[in-house]
């Protein structure tokens, strides 16, 4: 009820569990997420759940990309298994500080 702020009077925040990084956050910077959490809740608003679903999918997508690193981890995957047949091949030899040597130092 935006006319009474009836949530703020009582103290409470109901929408903070809807919206993880709208909340309050630490040092009150944003969340690293928040612009994509805000893009997908304002393509989905009033919309309705099935329509939103289908309409919104690729701000949903960015959103819990952004959230949970899963291109990114794969995509880490990929480098690594390459630079692994790679060394299996011996075409690549890892610099001394990649096999957790020190560096000499002058």
């Amino acid at each position: 009820m935006p006319f009474w702020g009836l949530q703020k009077q009582l103290g409470i925040d109901v929408d903070s569990w809807l919206l993880r990084q709208s909340m309050p956050q630490p040092h009150g910077q944003a969340g690293a997420c928040h612009a994509f959490e805000r893009e997908w809740v304002e393509c989905g608003h009033g919309l309705g759940r099935t329509r939103a679903r289908r309409e919104c999918q690729p701000e949903y997508e960015d959103f819990m990309e952004c959230m949970q690193r899963t291109k990114l981890a794969k995509r880490l995957q990929t480098i690594l298994e390459q630079r692994d047949k790679m060394i299996k091949e011996g075409k690549y030899t890892p610099p001394d500080y990649h096999k957790g040597k020190e560096e000499t130092r002058p």
